[in-house]
C-alpha cells in the first residue's frame, strides 16, 4: 500500500495523541505499549513531516507549543470520528436482518400480531416482510425465507410444513339482512361466492359436502386479503381459513355459515427455504421461532 504524502502515519498520530494528552512520554509508551523512545521517535517523526515543533521538552516536564495544542484538538476530534463510526458499524454488524416473502393474508392476520415475540426473544435481529404473490426465486431475489400456502411441493427450494388449514364458508352478518340463513350447503348457491387466484379452497369444502361448484357464481379475486374484505362488506359469502378469519369471526364480523369444516394437505401453510444454501444464524432462529408458534396451543384452530 502506498503512503499518503498528505497524511502522517497512524502510529505517529496515536503517540502524539497519547503524549499530548497525558503530557508525558513515559506514559504514553505505558499506555500503547511500546517504549518511551519510540514515543520519542513518533513524535520527532511527526515534526518533521509538519515542519514544526509540537512540544517544548523541560527538564522534568513537557508542554504543547500552541501549533501542538491546535493539531492536538484536530488530532482528538478525528479520532473521536473514527471511534464513533466504527462503533455504529459494529453495532450494525451486530444487528441481523432476515428478509421474508410472505404472502400478504398471512402477514396481515397472522404473523404480524406474533412479531413482538419473537422481536423481544431476538432483538438483534430485523425482520422485514416482503408482502406478495408470486413464488420467490432465492438465488435473484433479496430474501432469506418465504411463507406460502398448498400442497407444498415447489421446485428447487426445500418447504417445511407449518400447519394445515381448515375450510368453512363465512359471511358477514348484514349478508342476512332479510332474515334467511343457510340450511344446507346447496342454499350458497343463492350467493357470490368469492375465491381468490387458487379456486381449491371452494373446490375441497363444495366437493366434500356433494355441491357442484360449477353451478356456482364466483367473484375471483386476487389477494385473500380483498376476499376477506369483500366479505365483511357484505358482497358475498367468502371460504374461511381459519387460521385467518378467527379474529373476525371472535368479533362477530363474519359469521361461520356451517359447522362443517373440511381439512386437506392441499391447504396447509409451508416454511420454504433455499435448497442448497446455509441458513443465516438470523435466518434459522426465525425459521425455528415460526415452527413454534405454528403448532403452539394459541395457533391451534378450534
Amino acid at each position: 500500500m502506498r503512503t499518503s504524502t498528505t497524511l502522517p502515519p497512524l502510529q505517529a498520530l496515536r503517540a502524539f495523541e497519547a503524549v499530548g494528552r497525558l503530557l508525558s512520554f513515559r506514559r504514553a509508551g505505558e499506555e500503547l505499549l511500546i517504549t518511551q523512545s519510540a514515543v520519542s521517535h513518533h513524535i520527532k517523526q511527526l515534526e518533521n513531516m509538519l515542519g514544526v515543533r509540537l512540544f517544548i521538552r523541560r527538564a522534568k516536564s513537557i508542554e504543547l507549543t500552541p501549533e501542538g495544542a491546535a493539531y492536538l484538538g484536530r488530532t482528538m476530534d478525528a479520532f473521536r470520528i473514527i471511534a464513533d463510526a466504527t462503533t455504529a458499524m459494529r453495532r450494525q454488524a451486530e444487528r441481523q436482518r432476515v428478509r421474508v416473502s410472505v404472502l400478504p393474508s398471512f402477514a396481515a392476520n397472522w404473523l404480524v400480531s406474533r412479531l413482538a415475540g419473537f422481536m423481544s426473544k431476538h432483538p438483534k435481529i430485523e425482520v422485514e416482510l416482503e408482502p406478495t404473490l408470486r413464488l420467490t426465486d432465492f438465488a435473484s431475489d433479496d430474501v432469506d425465507l418465504a411463507i406460502r400456502f398448498g400442497i407444498g411441493r415447489w421446485e428447487g427450494v426445500k418447504a417445511e410444513w407449518l400447519m394445515n388449514e381448515k375450510l368453512s364458508p363465512v359471511a358477514s352478518p348484514t349478508l342476512f339482512g332479510d332474515g334467511s340463513r343457510f340450511v344446507e350447503p346447496a342454499d350458497l348457491l343463492r350467493h357470490t361466492l368469492l375465491g381468490s387466484w387458487n379456486p381449491v379452497d371452494w373446490e375441497l369444502w363444495l366437493g366434500e359436502t356433494g355441491v357442484d361448484i360449477r353451478s356456482a357464481r364466483v367473484l375471483q379475486l386476487t389477494d385473500y386479503n380483498i376476499v376477506l374484505q369483500a366479505a365483511l362488506n357484505g358482497q358475498g359469502v367468502a371460504i374461511g381459513r381459519m387460521h385467518m378469519v378467527r379474529d373476525h369471526l371472535a368479533a362477530g364480523r363474519l359469521i361461520q355459515a356451517f359447522p362443517q369444516t373440511v381439512r386437506s394437505e392441499r391447504v396447509s401453510y409451508w416454511l420454504v427455504m433455499p435448497q442448497n444454501r446455509r441458513l443465516s444464524a438470523g435466518a434459522a432462529a426465525f425459521a425455528a421461532w415460526l415452527k413454534e408458534e405454528a403448532v403452539s396451543p394459541a395457533s391451534l384452530v378450534c
